[in-house]
């Protein structure tokens, strides 16, 4: 039998400095289990460390000096200070990667760093970050002094430049490939040779006899193809392939021969099954026919091969990802908007891991639903998920997780953070979710107690038409509760905001500002970024554009993307006339700024007056929450400890009657609970039995059937007592 190949994964410049993104992860970790080779590398990393070295900042000054550029005054500006940027550019890094915090007090209060542009825009640090968040305050600055060396290179050598995404433009609703086929025709740029340089040293070490580019967005494609392009022209008998969230959404109706000069095959939607089937076939055991969703060039076309019967691989089958040989130490933990929840998306180090595959919900209008990595909703149990985060702490060293599903579904939710709770297993995560009444206070803190810090979810728009023309499932009035609840409990929340839906009139973007504007006012929501509209291929909007009163109207059929539609919305309002004064009163809020100015203050037109009442949000809040008597299936769970269980007889109208004090030991406060004898009692023991390590879940119905007859009043008037509601405050949950 045929030897297996030796399999390199490489991820394309750029996604993130701060975290490696999953893809070749999981796919090392399942295609390992399987008995292959596989290497993988985050080249993102790895091109930004090399070209922000000493060496590589002497090589780009001096191509710029003798690149003969009409260079701006910022430009010059850093120029000039050339040898202030060589001195500081390697401290700096080694700062931004946590490995020199003694830097922050010389960064923070000191002239280290050389300042261009960016740091014109610095907000009031001072009020930012107080006295005590002196490493957050040096971060934020090395952040802009990073940005200002990008800009330079982007004005220069590199115009594709940008750290999270590279040539992002040229692969943009990019129906024709004629203008990646040209720059990849032109002579490498310095960053391009430098990308070079390191896939050759790869190519060197891992021999290997297939290379796999992830493209998870459009800005990793330019760098995926221009290395394809090195590997085909230095060494034609390695095999490459392509998959990834950008083949997924743009590249489903293929017809461009001129990609597979660079690439031979492109996969779609999960790659552990076509990457399995694809490997077979180059090992002689199966025929190209019988590949698993995979575009290949035969007889000068493109063919898409999908005639494998085998399954899909279910999500208890996919492994754990496995970060081996990623440089986890290495990368930069940066701040570019002071907000607390912004934040989470640059910096730290957060292994990214999937609770279920697809999404629980796959209605909303506007989403590509009709995709498998959306539609088909597979989910692992509790025990598995938390079996993978304890492989993942034991080889990563790093306890911090970022949850990377579409909407987290709220009852897996419930059962893994009862898992981590009963194993005693200690992270920090976040994720994405719907902001559906599931999520109640009580499951909220159940979250929290598990390591929950933040949420962000999609309130879209802040409408309720508009939300039911979008199918979200979800009203404002609920999703303020809901914001409420997280907030309640300790954990960030970030709203996705939409503007520019189809009908939208000026009115209900106003209104909808308004609501956000009251969401912060209230302090449910810590941070936002709105999104303009567009309308996908794969979306039931741009498959029945008629139905929501909007008209396809481009771009011209092409043989490479399809995706980004272009549409006209007769009904709704010139949208881009808003984007910049959403945008600029979003990010005022998110600093706690502005919110008692008039909507009109953010715009330089004339707008409407908002037509939602001042209170909407407060009294949508304060309406009371549903009474437990209400709720005899809920699941009760006690996550405190033990208490100890004093009985001391004393003298009432000339009787003696037994009482009993529960003592319970938390780790902020203690605190008592006095009852009679027999509650007392029976409080002790139902607690013991309603833990995360009791192997059975009790529900309040079962409480009330084992409730003492003897106790003097009924289960109902417990609920109402001051000993319940203590309970109920310190940590006895109604799931």
């Amino acid at each position: 039998m045929e030897k297996k190949p030796t399999i390199l994964l490489i991820t394309p410049p750029l996604t993130q400095l701060n975290t490696p993104y999953p893809a070749t992860a999981y796919l090392k970790g399942f295609l390992k289990g399987r008995g292959y080779e596989v290497v993988q590398a985050d080249m993102g990393i790895e091109l930004v460390l090399r070209m922000f070295s000493r060496k590589g900042l002497q090589r780009i000054f001096e191509a710029i000096e003798q690149g003969g550029y009409d260079l701006s005054d910022n430009s010059l500006r850093i120029l000039h200070l050339k040898r202030d940027y060589l001195n500081t550019i390697e401290p700096v890094i080694r700062f931004l990667q946590n490995k020199d915090h003694t830097l922050a007090q010389q960064i923070s209060y000191s002239r280290f760093l050389p300042e261009a542009s960016r740091f014109d825009q610095v907000e009031d640090i001072d009020w930012a970050f107080g006295s005590m968040g002196i490493t957050d305050r040096a971060r934020y600055l090395a952040t802009l002094y990073l940005e200002d060396l990008g800009d330079l290179i982007k004005e220069t050598i590199s115009p594709y430049f940008a750290f999270s995404r590279y040539a992002e433009k040229l692969a943009l609703s990019a129906t024709s490939f004629d203008p990646l086929e040209e720059a990849l025709q032109e002579a490498p740029s310095l960053v391009d040779l430098m990308l070079l340089e390191l896939l050759e040293e790869h190519l060197q070490a891992a021999q290997p006899d297939v290379v796999g580019f992830s493209i998870p967005f459009p800005g990793n494609l330019y760098g995926g193809l221009r290395m394809a392009k090195y590997i085909k022209e230095k060494d034609p008998s390695i095999k490459t392939a392509m998959g990834g969230g950008y083949p997924n959404t743009e590249l489903r109706s293929l017809r461009e021969p001129r990609l597979f000069k660079y690439i031979d095959f492109v996969t779609l939607d999960d790659g552990e099954g076509p990457w399995l089937k694809l490997l077979e076939h180059l090992q002689g055991q199966r025929e190209a026919e019988q590949l698993q969703r995979t575009f290949i060039l035969a007889d000068g076309k493109v063919k898409y091969m999908n005639g494998s019967t085998d399954a899909d691989i279910p999500h208890t089958e996919v492994g754990t990802p496995d970060y081996s040989d990623l440089p986890l130490q290495d990368y930069l933990s940066v701040i570019d908007v002071i907000n607390p929840m912004h934040r989470l998306w640059s910096d730290g180090r957060w292994n990214k891991l999937t609770i279920a595959h697809g999404c629980y919900w796959k209605r909303c209008s506007f989403c590509d639903v009709t995709l498998d990595y959306i539609n088909r909703y597979d989910v692992a149990p509790a025990t598995l998920l938390v079996d993978r985060i304890e492989q993942i702490i034991a080889q990563t060293g790093q306890t911090g997780f970022h949850f990377v599903d579409e909407a987290a579904p709220p009852a897996p939710l419930r059962d893994m953070a009862i898992e981590l709770i009963r194993r005693g297993v200690k992270i920090s995560w976040w994720g994405n979710i719907r902001f559906e009444k599931t999520f109640t206070p009580d499951l909220c803190r159940l979250l929290a107690a598990s390591g929950c810090i933040a949420v962000s979810g999609g309130l879209e728009v802040a409408s309720d038409r508009l939300l039911q023309l979008m199918a979200k499932g979800v009203s404002i009035e609920q999703v303020a509760r809901v914001t409420d609840s997280f907030t309640q409990a300790g954990i960030m929340v970030h709203a996705y905001l939409m503007y520019g839906f189809p009908t939208q009139t000026a009115q209900e973007t106003i209104d909808s500002l308004e609501v956000v504007r009251q969401l912060f006012e209230t302090g449910v929501i810590q941070s936002g970024y709105w999104h303009r509209f567009s309308m996908t291929a794969h979306s039931p909007i741009g498959k029945h554009p008629e139905k929501y009163g909007v008209v396809k109207v481009g771009p011209p059929e092409g043989n490479f993307a399809n995706n980004d539609l272009w549409h006209d919305d007769p009904k709704g309002t010139d949208h881009s006339m808003f984007g910049e004064g959403l945008s600029k009163a979003l990010y005022n809020y998110m600093h706690g700024i502005g919110l008692e100015e008039p909507l009109s203050f953010w715009f330089d037109f004339k707008v409407p007056r908002t037509t939602e009442s001042p209170n909407l949000i407060a009294e949508a809040i304060s309406a009371p929450h549903r009474p437990d008597s209400t709720r005899p299936n809920a699941r009760v769970l006690w996550l405190g400890n033990t208490p100890a269980i004093d009985f001391t007889m004393i003298a009432k109208k000339g009787q003696t009657i037994e009482r009993c004090l529960l003592t319970f030991f938390e780790k902020g406060e203690d605190f008592e609970v006095k009852t009679t004898a027999t509650i007392g009692q029976w409080l002790f023991e139902v607690l013991q039995k309603a833990t995360p390590d009791s192997p059975e879940a009790v529900t309040l119905k079962q409480l009330e059937a084992s409730f003492p007859a003897e106790a003097h009043l009924s289960f109902a008037e417990f609920l109402s007592s001051p000993s319940w509601f203590d309970l109920r405050e310190k940590g006895l949950l109604l799931l």
